[in-house]
């Protein structure tokens, strides 16, 4: 069995245990396999396991690997992005997990019309404030929602935070907790380009926590490809 093989089972084995502890089943939970740095013959081995959702964080590593790999995975942008980058992955993409500006989101809300499509998103929260990460604030996201939610090419999926690096996941069981709260919250905006049913949280060192306390979608890389 090769190790990305183990390392999989392993982890669909513990967020089985987590989604259970939180009343849901494995199959509520979608696990996104992070391909940053790792090459196309190992990114193939995932996708030999059933692993077929993979997240990319910058613009350039994403398309050399669509070049390679086209549209068997399903592609997701987790990364920071760029507006003048919008153009080159608008087409490529499932799912835009870090919206956190207007000027973004009609971005992508242009080059979605262009191509006569919806471009779904997720809202980026930074929930502990930290001045190095992207995201919004916590107290911002109804009002963000609600200004963006007049575009009519992009559709609002959810949200998405990148909580704290922690020696115990615990340490994030408050921020998880947070974002939870937000996102029933923000469940209850209506709109026809609204509906949040995706909460992304959780990577390797803390998803079992982030299961437990409500994520529906973890990224995981470093769980699944070992130290890079």
């Amino acid at each position: 069995m090769s190790l990305i093989k183990e390392n999989v089972e392993q982890i669909r084995e513990n967020i089985k245990r987590a989604a259970l502890k939180s009343g849901r089943s494995e199959d509520d939970i979608t696990l996104i396999g992070v391909t940053k740095t790792v090459g196309c013959e190992r990114i193939n081995e995932l996708l030999d396991v059933g692993v077929f959702n993979l997240g990319e964080n910058r613009v350039q590593e994403l398309l050399s690997k669509y070049d390679e790999l086209g549209s068997r995975p399903t592609w997701h942008l987790i990364g920071q992005l760029q507006t003048n980058k919008v153009k080159y992955i608008a087409d490529k993409v499932s799912l835009i997990h870090s919206v956190d500006s207007v000027k973004l989101a009609s971005e992508i809300n242009k080059h979605a019309l262009k191509l006569g499509k919806i471009i779904d998103v997720l809202v980026e929260i930074n929930v502990a404030g930290e001045g190095t990460k992207a995201g919004i604030a916590p107290d911002e996201t109804r009002r963000f929602i609600e200004d963006i939610s007049g575009f009519s090419n992009i559709f609002i999926k959810g949200l998405m935070t990148i909580a704290p690096y922690v020696e115990n996941p615990e340490e994030n069981r408050g921020n998880f907790s947070i974002m939870r709260e937000l996102f029933i919250d923000k469940a209850l905006i209506l709109g026809d380009n609204v509906d949040m049913h995706v909460l992304s949280m959780g990577m390797t060192g803390d998803y079992e926590v982030a299961i437990e306390e409500g994520s529906t979608m973890v990224r995981i890389g470093t769980g699944i490809f070992g130290s890079r």
